[in-house]
């Protein structure tokens, strides 16, 4: 039997500042120490974790000078030399220190604005000497609580500047990153700019470089919408934006709960496994979720090897599903072939419809056998087949 025991090839990466997490939320103050950044190297390499992200200051204290920047990066830099624990994605805290309370690129304040920038731009100079390839851009203070307060189109004129100002400096240095953002409907502002995969796509379009923007989708982000995450990724992978992936578990539209990976939407995580690792995303599985405020160190660990291991328990059972001859056949009968073929034959146009032999009443009989398929796949997910 598996022990489904993580190695560096599965590509398990977590945030600093998912084990990290003190605890702290808006009811309580921190349960559990500041986790040393280089103890956090060493116990996720142990633990067969492949890659670690960070923001800058999980790091490097707010308002650092350059002398303690290289003092708090040194031990960092070491764990990583000892471990050979990756960073394959950096990312900027644009939302904690009081400066951001009304966001970072798209603050009414032009000099909050520009120090933001400046601030992003340090993060992708850090980020391209540790070999990060993505730079993930999240952006949980960019909103509005008051109808009056912002002048949203003139936001999303600022948010694009930003992004045009930051593309032109990772291309006049050639640094091999690029940038991921990460929507989000709700919380900490009651109304996020760019909330979900649909509005990030969107405004994509409209930068000076969209090719070096994509996007960093989390499960629970989406979720909270109500919407379908596995769905989500699989669009961005069709319109090949999906540069990074957050997991973790959510139940339902309600606050961001962070929970480890498999916890909560089982069956979403089931599909979001399957889309995975079929759909041709290749990069990083990376775990953003919080050890919950119940638990110790200990429990901080066994939280993160569980997101590992219940990846590796759906990544087996999902890989089974899609080759058992019976859903095989199960597929066939609900007509995914037949979704497949493109519904105009090459040279055919829309009045090469009017010759089909065609009985709606006789289509509207015929049945999907949709919930077959969808048991069997249950059958796989609750372990009876």
């Amino acid at each position: 039997m598996n022990d489904y025991t993580p190695t560096r090839e599965d590509r398990f990466s977590f945030g600093l500042w998912t084990v990290g997490w003190e605890g702290v939320d808006v009811f309580g103050g921190a349960v559990r120490p500041r986790l040393d950044p280089a103890a956090a190297v060493h116990k996720l390499s142990e633990l067969g974790a492949y890659g670690i992200t960070f923001h800058d200051n999980d790091v490097i204290p707010f308002g650092a000078s350059p002398s303690e920047r290289d003092a708090a990066l040194k031990p960092f830099r070491q764990a990583l030399e000892e471990t050979g624990l990756q960073v394959p994605m950096v990312t900027t805290n644009l939302f904690s220190h009081p400066v951001f309370r009304d966001g970072g690129f798209t603050n009414n304040d032009r000099d909050v604005r520009r120090f933001a920038i400046r601030k992003a731009a340090d993060q992708l100079d850090l980020g391209a000497e540790l070999g990060a390839k993505v730079f993930v851009a999240w952006g949980g203070r960019e909103g509005a609580e008051s109808g009056a307060a912002k002048d949203i189109r003139a936001a999303l004129d600022r948010y694009k500047e930003a992004f045009d100002l930051l593309g032109q400096y990772i291309l006049d240095r050639g640094y091999d990153i690029k940038v991921a953002i990460e929507p989000k409907p709700n919380e900490p502002r009651g109304d996020i700019l760019l909330p979900t995969i649909g509005h990030a796509i969107a405004f994509i379009n409209e930068l000076e470089h969209p090719e070096l923007v994509g996007l960093n989708p989390e499960v629970g982000h989406e979720e909270m919408a109500s919407m379908n995450y596995a769905h989500g990724i699989a669009q961005a992978l069709w319109h090949g934006k999906l540069f990074h992936i957050d997991l973790n578990g959510q139940t339902g539209p309600r606050y961001d709960q962070d929970l480890r990976f498999g916890a909560g939407n089982a069956r979403g995580a089931f599909w979001t496994v399957d889309i995975i690792e079929s759909g041709g995303y290749d990069g990083p599985r990376h775990f953003d979720f919080k050890p919950p405020r119940t638990e110790d160190m200990d429990g901080v660990w066994a939280s993160a090897a569980g997101c590992m291991r219940n990846y590796l328990i759906l990544r087996e059972k999902t890989a089974a599903f899609r080759a058992d001859p019976e859903v095989q056949e199960a597929l066939a009968a609900a007509r995914l072939d037949q979704l497949a073929t493109p519904t105009a034959a090459p040279g055919e146009t829309v009045d090469s419809f009017r010759n089909d032999e065609f009985d709606p009443d006789e289509a509207a009989q015929r049945g999907m056998a949709f919930e077959r398929l969808d048991q069997l796949a249950l059958d796989y997910l609750y372990g009876v087949r």
